[in-house]
């Protein structure tokens, strides 16, 4: 090539410059617009993680179905678990043998049904990534627990097991930390539903591997005192933390409460990361950090995952009442329909132990209370009602089959549901919610 056909030094810089400036804008407009590509969120949103390390069948973000009794099942369990989710199965709370509702009786058959969903029946070695949980309040789990529980366990096979609401002499005399070591033994993670700080440091030195953070915005039963998810996971968080740095343990946190679509999700992680962004530290230190995150999300290296973690410290989330309505529940329709059509949670919930002792069930410790729907038993008790008078009207009304002063447990968020729909269905929707609303999250930066 002669000197008169080579490009001019200044031309090519010019060019090049140009090449550049063209592709930084191409950039910057698909970071600012939002459309990252498909794959790039697929490839940070399996990003292995210590929660999809024990659990491999999901997907982050992480949904778990609450082993909710009298309305989930194996087949729910499953069908959560086949969508990237993780299913838990009621097992109740009597482990006596001679008394009392039979709830061991059905796990088995319960457990086999979400083998079959899940095409498992053949291979009878692989555990099934379904939970199996157990309630501790009845005096039978310190006598029978082991004996009758760890038995069905093992022929079965589930991959967790999630304990709540041990009697306080139980966890003060060792028979809780009995229990999960035994389950350790046999190759379960432990999930521990809490409800206080107290109750996280307990669950953390007796050993469980997944502490259930429950605010008092969940539906059913919980802590009678206790505070709202949102300021109560993040307390959780900072509790685990500093339980890691003084014995070494990993363990994970998990929300409860007031969760029922992925918009609820995401609030849980945006609280987390603003406080992150606009919480303590000189003004150059939070500045630092908004510019750190904003240069991470413009280079396309932070995924979902990685900020969720970061910036909250909670891998997951629990949902029970959008479950209520899932089509393979086995929640009475007379209940889906009134949870479809109940709005304003604040209003339409109460939280209070009265229920329970109108239909019978008052099984659980002072520590404990629940929330439902405002019904005609609710009604009348905020009215002044005898809880006797109100029991006798219970019972009556039952016999006349009629349903409008049965006890319908339900969280605050059960004005957001709404829909009947496969559950399947409802962890793809949620976990698709949560997404895109990390990813509209980008525009601020």
């Amino acid at each position: 090539m002669s000197d008169e056909d080579r490009p001019s030094s200044s031309s090519s810089k010019r060019a090049s410059l140009l090449r550049l400036k063209s592709k930084v804008k191409e950039v910057k407009q698909v970071v600012m617009s939002s459309q990252l590509p498909q794959t790039h969120y697929k490839k940070e949103v399996t990003r292995p993680t210590r929660l999809t390390g024990l659990f491999p069948n999901t997907t982050n973000p992480v949904v778990f179905s609450a082993p909710m009794l009298g309305t989930a099942n194996g087949r729910l369990a499953a069908e959560v678990s086949k969508a990237g989710g993780f299913g838990f199965i009621p097992a109740g709370y009597n482990f006596n043998p001679e008394s009392g509702p039979d709830h061991l009786g059905q796990l088995g058959e319960e457990l086999k049904i979400a083998r079959k969903v899940l095409d498992l029946e053949q291979a009878t070695l692989t555990a099934v990534p379904v939970g199996v949980g157990f309630i501790l309040c009845h005096e039978s789990a310190r006598t029978h627990f082991i004996e009758r529980a760890i038995p069905v366990l093992q022929e079965y096979s589930p991959q967790a097991v999630w304990l709540f609401a041990p009697r306080v002499e139980d966890v003060e005399g060792g028979v809780v930390r009995g229990i999960i070591d035994v389950l350790h033994d046999n190759g379960f993670v432990v999930f521990y539903q809490v409800g206080t700080v107290k109750a996280v440091k307990e669950a953390v030195r007796d050993g469980a591997d997944v502490v259930v953070a429950q605010g008092t915005d969940a539906g059913g039963h919980q802590f009678a005192r206790g505070a709202g998810t949102m300021s109560f996971l993040r307390e959780v968080v900072e509790v685990v933390k500093g339980e890691k740095e003084r014995t070494g343990r990993e363990v994970e946190v998990v929300g409860a409460g007031g969760v029922v679509d992925g918009r609820g999700w995401w609030l849980r992680w945006l609280w987390g990361l603003m406080r992150l962004l606009w919480g303590r530290g000189s003004f150059s230190l939070r500045r630092r950090r908004r510019q750190s995150l904003g240069r991470s999300l413009q280079r396309q290296r932070t995924g979902p995952r990685q900020l969720s973690k970061g910036y909250t410290g909670a891998d997951a989330v629990v949902m029970g009442t959008r479950f209520i309505l899932a089509e393979e529940a086995t929640t009475p329709k007379f209940r889906q329909e009134l949870i479809a059509k109940t709005t304003d949670g604040a209003s339409s919930t109460f939280k209070h132990t009265v229920m329970d002792d109108i239909q019978g069930t008052a099984i659980w410790p002072k520590i404990y209370d629940g929330r439902a729907i405002v019904g005609g038993s609710v009604e009348d008790h905020l009215n002044g009602v005898p809880v006797e008078d109100n029991i006798r009207l219970f019972k009556e009304a039952a016999e006349k089959g009629e349903t409008d002063r049965t006890i319908t447990w339900a969280g605050s968020g059960v004005g957001l549901v709404s829909k009947i729909q496969p559950a399947g269905e409802i962890v793809k929707e949620v976990r698709e919610e949560a997404l895109q609303c990390i990813k509209e999250l980008q525009t601020l930066f």
